[in-house]
């Protein structure tokens, strides 16, 4: 128990105002849930979700949130009682409310196999992850298993697990071998067709550690993988983000998130031995999450990418500046009507370009300061579902995807590592010396850019690889950003 009395904890409740204080109490609610990836973005989004489910119609479905790597969310969290705020920033001002739906924290990688016990527990019947796409170790093209040493090792001994799907793999055969009952695997990444991707990667998994057909056929059969998407903004928390806790609730809360008001969770119905009622806390069930994957990942995640790599490219810190670049709306508002509502078909009474429309104004939204180097991160994981299943389902259709290839331009721009003023661009990205080895090796032209990364098979199918039209465009693109910059590019933009 915390015991400072100017740090958020059980014993500063009292003191918190009551529009403040949280749902639930820590420790009066059992776990039922294990979530991997304790960041900020599940703080403000499943554990919200959960606590007003819960809060709503009861049931023993707290969290105990793992850390994978990092020990300062698990500390912070830990010196407060499990108790965290998250501050709604809406243009017209802040709320900040507490949560409780935490029953608990762990740290992966230092203590492991209390990760994998927890997974075996028969009171544990949902696992919940927000890990990143990386930590999936899934070829983002092929959806094939990488040959991450790690992960092998994790695979292939009995070392204690250092991996996302080796702690999955102990825990399921734990959970395997003691008969401890269903549990539901819960993809809650930014991953299409997320949840029979998890299915895929525990089916390689098992297939790579040669697991016995007794184990393997009882996973079969008890642990359901419901697919699902998410949305909220969630910016990365600052020294603002804890000023801005701590004037609202009167104490200091080291594990204070901020995220927008808009909040999405469809879920697909497939929970073997329960689940929250999250539709009471405004989730959607339904049995295919699939064209709400696909909507939200190639309108939102890809209009998010292509305000990220033109904005850094420009000098903009924050999403909101890059919109006010001129004619960047427009070209946008292009990108959406005639690139990407062509390319699939969307929920049943759903429009793509008012949908578009929508997440404009989100992204305008002066209060969230969204930093474009951060959503830059990781682009050779993020950019196959956010921009190049556009691109090949209207190349397949006959159709161009002008508006995209700008958007695979200015992440090639990105990666070649200088904005239009000559500054350095971080390239944070598992891929980073696969991309930069290739940019060595060709001429330094656009057209050479464009042949060494598309020839990046982790990256660019082969067909895709193969398309002149697609091509051509890229290449004329990356020629007008690296000849005028962003800002003339956008001006002259057909």
């Amino acid at each position: 128990m915390a015991l400072t009395t100017d740090r958020l904890g059980l014993a500063t409740l009292r003191r918190l105002p009551a529009q403040c204080r949280p749902l639930l109490r820590p420790g009066t609610v059992p776990a039922g849930i294990v979530h991997l990836g304790l960041g900020a973005f599940h703080r403000a989004h499943q554990a919200v979700h959960t606590e007003a489910a819960v809060g709503a119609a009861g049931g023993d479905w707290g969290i105990i949130g793992i850390a994978p790597r990092s020990t300062a969310v698990v500390d912070a969290l830990a010196g407060q009682d499990h108790l965290f705020s998250v501050t709604t920033l809406a243009a017209e001002g802040a709320a900040t409310r507490v949560v409780g739906a935490l029953a608990g924290v762990r740290h992966a990688a230092s203590d492991p196999q209390a990760v994998v016990r927890l997974l075996a527990d028969p009171a544990i019947r949902v696992v919940t992850l927000t890990v990143t796409e990386k930590a999936y170790q899934l070829d983002p093209v092929t959806g094939t298993l990488r040959t991450d040493p790690e992960l092998i090792a994790d695979l292939t001994t009995d070392r204690a697990p250092r991996t996302v799907p080796g702690l999955l793999l102990r825990g399921l055969l734990a959970r395997a071998a003691a008969d401890a009952g269903p549990v539901a695997l819960v993809s809650c990444d930014n991953l299409p067709a997320n949840g029979r991707r998890l299915r895929g990667l525990i089916g390689q998994v098992l297939a790579r550690a040669r697991v016995p057909d007794g184990p393997a056929g009882w996973i079969d059969a008890h642990v359901g993988f419901p697919g699902t998407m998410v949305d909220r903004i969630v910016p990365a928390a600052t020294a603002a983000t804890l000023d801005t806790a701590r004037r609202a609730l009167g104490v200091r809360d080291l594990a204070a998130v901020a995220a927008e008001p808009y909040s999405q969770w469809v879920i697909e119905d497939d929970f073997p031995a329960g689940r929250p009622a999250w539709e009471r806390a405004g989730a959607t069930l339904t049995g295919d999450a699939g064209p709400w994957e696909r909507l939200k990942l190639r309108t939102l995640n890809g209009v998010h990418s292509a305000t990220a790599y033109l904005g850094a490219l420009a000098g903009a810190e924050t999403v909101a500046e890059t919109l006010a670049l001129p004619g960047l709306d427009a070209v946008l508002r292009r990108l959406v009507a005639e690139d990407v509502a062509p390319s699939f078909t969307p929920p049943s009474g759903v429009s793509v370009p008012a949908y578009g429309e929508q997440v404009l104004a989100r992204f305008a939204n002066p209060a969230i300061r969204h930093r474009t180097l951060q959503i830059a991160m990781d682009g050779s994981q993020k950019l196959p579902q956010r921009i190049l299943h556009t691109i090949v389902d209207l190349r397949a259709a006959g159709r161009s995807a002008h508006w995209a290839a700008l958007v695979v331009a200015a992440w090639l721009r990105f990666v070649r590592g200088h904005a239009d003023d000559g500054r350095p661009l971080p390239l944070d990205d598992p891929l980073a010396d696969r991309l930069r080895t290739a940019l060595t090796a060709v001429p330094d032209t656009p057209a050479g850019v464009v042949d060494a990364v598309f020839a990046v098979g982790e990256v660019f199918p082969a067909a895709l690889a193969a398309d002149e039209e697609v091509r051509a465009d890229v290449v004329g693109w990356l020629t007008a950003l690296e000849r005028h910059g962003v800002r003339a590019t956008l001006a002259g933009a057909r």
